[in-house]
């Protein structure tokens, strides 16, 4: 079960936004992804707790961050509801629905969870569509991506060959690219995001996805 810690950054100006703690594994259900991030004070900025299917869609999502909450999963798509902090029981809470693949975020778990889903062969390109969930409110938006596996590399280590996945990772709306580098179910570096620490090896991910059919 691989723990450990992200550093959060600005990609622009490299400020200090906070360390996200984590670990994830395989599970019963597919594989598990929980977080805590912290800001510089120590403050609990938001949580993060995500469970994928046997074909990495998302079982189970709940979000916390700036007194809101989002609980989600696929419902015919993806559906989610989204708790005002105001209204601790919940009784008002906003329901949404979209047919999208996914959900998105600030957390590496979606950039792992989204490669498990799409399970792209080396050159391989797919679309995907996903609902976003960022800053404090956790406000949702649906954004359309691209996602291309440029490449793979093999890095020895003590515990055998490391295999590392470069993508290219697109906005549609905008055309703004950024390189995410996995390693199975840890993140290693995405824009704003490095890893600092890991107690484990990560798990490979799995073989198919939405990119090989």
């Amino acid at each position: 079960m691989p723990n450990g810690r992200y550093t959060h950054h600005d990609p622009h100006h490299g400020t200090a936004l906070g360390e996200e703690r984590f670990s994830c594994a395989p599970g019963p259900a597919g594989w598990r992804y929980v977080s805590k991030t912290y800001a510089p004070d120590g403050t609990v900025l938001s949580t993060v707790d995500l469970t994928l299917d046997s074909r990495s869609r998302p079982l189970r999502m709940e979000l916390r961050s700036g007194g809101w909450q989002v609980r989600g999963g696929a419902v015919d798509g993806v559906a989610w509801v989204r708790t005002d902090p105001a209204d601790p029981t919940g009784a008002a809470g906003q329901e949404g629905h979209d047919r999208a693949h996914g959900f998105t975020g600030e957390s590496p778990a979606f950039l792992i969870a989204t490669a498990r889903l799409l399970g792209l062969a080396e050159g391989a390109a797919a679309r995907v569509r996903l609902v976003s969930f960022t800053g404090a409110a956790l406000a949702p938006r649906t954004v359309d991506q691209g996602w291309r596996l440029a490449g793979t590399e093999e890095h020895p280590t003590d515990t055998g060959p490391l295999l590392v996945e470069r993508y290219q990772v697109t906005d549609l709306a905008t055309g703004e690219q950024q390189e995410v580098h996995l390693a199975g179910d840890v993140l290693l570096a995405a824009p704003g995001i490095e890893l600092e620490e890991l107690e484990s090896p990560p798990n490979p991910r799995p073989v198919r996805g939405l990119g090989q059919g």
